[in-house]
């Protein structure tokens, strides 16, 4: 999902290859690095568009990004 979004956008270089590695597994998610060359003038677009467009194809394809959670309990004493 990650490569095709990357794929899709004219303003990534081809040339190095973008990287998209698994850089940690955490306690409730699998963190990936997201790294496309791009020129200087289009790296903030790039980068800004390549994160929503990510959310974007992973809510599409029912890819949920988990969350941290908590139990809490409450005792009630006399």
């Amino acid at each position: 999902v990650i490569q095709s979004v990357l794929n899709s956008d004219s303003r990534i270089l081809k040339d190095p290859t973008p990287q998209v590695v698994v850089s940690e597994l955490g306690d409730s998610s699998v963190n990936f690095n997201v790294r496309p060359w791009v020129n200087k003038v289009d790296y903030w677009g790039v980068y800004f568009d390549t994160t929503e467009q990510i959310k974007k194809k992973f809510d599409e394809q029912k890819i949920s990004i988990p969350f941290p959670q908590r139990d809490v309990h409450m005792y009630q004493t006399s």
